[in-house]
């Protein structure tokens, strides 16, 4: 079976190379960690019992915090070490534990690959975030007799339907996962119904509600709002967007401005990869607006923009917890259009007042929570985000109730950790 797996994945890559290259020339992606993508990487220090993470990009990375920190408490004789993807997930991942916890990209599931691996790190148990089951990577553990749990799961309803087409490729694989947790019931289901045993599948709530913080002002915020010369006007933040949504963010923008009571209204923007940084840059040029990008602002290149047309361009990494901390009203992107969202817990647990568009298939359950508690705002298209936000800023009271009810839901479903961590020790036993 693996030699069939090597060559469907041989064949893949064969046909995605050309994107491959393009993206490393024109962005600088993929250009790191091919000796480790093929298996060679070490541990420092291969005399401890280890727990190897996997998350694949910044969101799961993200989603490991408060595992990794009771893994630290409660396995202190453990080395933990943490494999991502994506370069962003691996640079999230430096961010948030530097030189602590060893750092490298997940070996391509090449079954030489993954051999080289388990032989180099000789991990006692693999910690997968959300999914990421590779038959090459399952098989090879099941083999060694080392256990791998899915934490913080979920398939997505978008994901399902074709995991189902190829649920006789899939069932094997997922038989051989020795622990499923579930991140709501209809996760659990999906898991057991592609394979996973009923008796190992367990929900548990989602790790991002308890990784999420309860808090009003974030540090570094204050002196963003300095460079920024953001005072009292009220501020628009409309993170994680995705291709096609900074136009219509930008439309509903000029269309507020034209009105006298919204001209103190600022924007800012701040796309979910980086690597659209210059395309958003020059769309908000092109749509008539002063451009004021904070990498240059934080660098000193740039001076600030005050005028009233200024949009922000937040083209940086890590800072935007920061624009969130000082918005008066949030729009998460990604969600306008079909890519299933951006992670909406992150402003709702700060007390922001939270929009979103239809297309959330990556957070249903939490959707469903918020929008059952009025906790946060969905709309279907550009004049549904208009008329929001335009009730947002006519009537603070009723942004601020939608704000509490939106963290109150954050704080009622915390807890994830710690039904997470029992089940992984008990495995461990």
């Amino acid at each position: 079976m693996k030699c069939l797996n090597d060559l469907i994945y041989l064949l893949a890559l064969i046909a995605i190379s050309p994107k491959i290259l393009y993206r490393a020339i024109t962005h600088n992606r993929y250009r790191n960690g091919w000796s480790e993508r093929l298996g060679k990487v070490r541990r420092n220090f291969p005399d401890k019992k280890c727990v190897w993470i996997h998350a694949v990009s910044v969101g799961e990375v993200n989603a490991t915090k408060t595992i990794v920190s009771e893994l630290k408490n409660q396995l202190p004789q453990y080395e933990i070490i943490i494999s991502a993807t994506t370069d962003t997930g691996i640079q999230q991942a430096q961010k948030l534990y530097g030189s602590e916890l060893k750092i490298f990209y997940f070996p391509f599931d090449f079954s030489f690959a993954v051999h080289r691996a388990f032989k180099r790190l000789k991990p006692d148990i693999c910690l997968l975030m959300e999914l990421e089951v590779w038959p090459n990577f399952t098989s090879r553990a099941h083999r060694l007799g080392i256990p791998v749990a899915v934490v913080n799961g979920r398939i997505s309803d978008r994901s399902f339907p074709k995991y189902n087409l190829i649920k006789s490729f899939v069932k094997p694989t997922f038989r051989k996962v020795a622990l499923f947790l579930a991140q709501d019931a209809e996760y659990a289901s999906r898991f057991i119904a592609l394979g996973g045993r009923k008796n190992s599948t367990i929900v548990t709530g989602s790790l991002k509600y308890d990784t999420a913080q309860i808090i009003d002002r974030v540090e570094g915020a204050d002196k963003l709002a300095a460079r920024l010369a953001i005072g009292a006007a009220p501020l628009w933040v409309a993170g994680g967007t995705g291709p096609k949504e900074e136009k219509i963010i930008l439309d509903v923008f000029k269309k507020l401005k034209q009105r006298e009571k919204y001209d103190s209204l600022r924007l800012a923007i701040v796309p979910r990869k980086p690597e659209r940084f210059d395309e958003v840059a020059d769309l908000i040029t092109k749509s008539g607006f002063a451009l004021t990008r904070y990498s240059l602002i934080k660098s000193g290149q740039q001076n600030i923009e005050t005028k009233n047309n200024t949009v922000i361009l937040g083209d940086t990494m890590g800072d935007l917890r920061k624009f969130y901390s000082l918005a008066s009203v949030v729009f998460v992107g990604r969600s306008l259009v079909p890519m299933g969202g951006s992670d909406m817990m992150e402003s709702t647990a700060m007390g922001k007042c939270t929009i979103f568009g239809p297309h959330t298939f990556n957070f249903n359950q939490t959707v469903r929570a918020l929008l059952q508690a009025q906790g946060a705002i969905e709309v279907k298209n550009e004049n549904k985000l208009y008329d929001a936000i335009q009730k947002c800023l006519d009537n603070p009271q009723f942004a601020k109730q939608t704000a509490a009810a939106g963290q109150n839901v954050i704080k009622q479903n915390q807890g994830a950790t710690q039904t997470s961590i029992a089940a992984i020790l008990n495995l461990l036993k």
